[in-house]
């Protein structure tokens, strides 16, 4: 599948202002696997496929957690997580996605996981960084993206769990988890 017929086939799934960061991830995804030697090619239908599932209804993302025995403790956190996991999964099913490493940088999307490939670092930074993205720390992340992909990882983590402490929600285990590994390897 080529770059039009990928963004042919997750237009249908998404709101245009989702469309429109699709692009901006794709994009930036392309330019951060360059940057750090990753594959350009898997970088950019990763992106491309990263919210595939963002707008499925909450309830169907909940039965094919259980259905396909994904972590049930997703379920006890926010439903934000969900997307990720369901995506990759839908991605194989109805786009025919198969290649493991894409499938993974989309399930992990959102939590990182201890042990993230390139890839996975690049798709999750791309998603954090992207050009239409506007809040507290994003040019941060941004210029630390310029030379270090780690060092942008972590803050973007770092970003996001001081965000949800702020709003007294949940962090998720696998993202802590993931913080402490990433740390850990400096």
């Amino acid at each position: 599948m080529n770059r039009e017929e990928a963004l042919a086939c997750v237009k249908e799934q998404l709101t245009e202002h989702r469309y429109i960061h699709t692009i901006g991830v794709t994009d930036t995804a392309v330019i951060l696997a360059g940057r750090f030697g990753a594959d350009t090619k898997k970088a950019e239908m990763a992106a491309i496929f990263h919210d595939y599932a963002k707008f499925r209804p909450k309830e169907e993302m909940k039965q094919i957690i259980v259905r396909e025995k994904m972590p049930a403790e997703l379920l006890d956190y926010n439903a934000e997580l969900w997307h990720a996991p369901v995506g990759a999964y839908l991605a194989e099913k109805e786009a025919g996605i198969t290649d493991p490493e894409i499938l993974d940088a989309i399930r992990y999307h959102t939590s990182g996981r201890p042990g993230m490939t390139l890839l996975d670092k690049v798709i999750y930074v791309a998603d954090y960084i992207e050009p239409g993205r506007h809040f507290p720390g994003v040019e941060e992340v941004r210029r630390l993206a310029e030379t270090d992909l780690n060092e942008a990882l972590i803050q973007a983590m770092k970003n996001t769990m001081i965000f949800l402490m702020k709003k007294n929600q949940p962090v998720f285990p696998e993202t802590f988890a993931t913080y402490n590994w990433l740390v850990s390897q400096k």
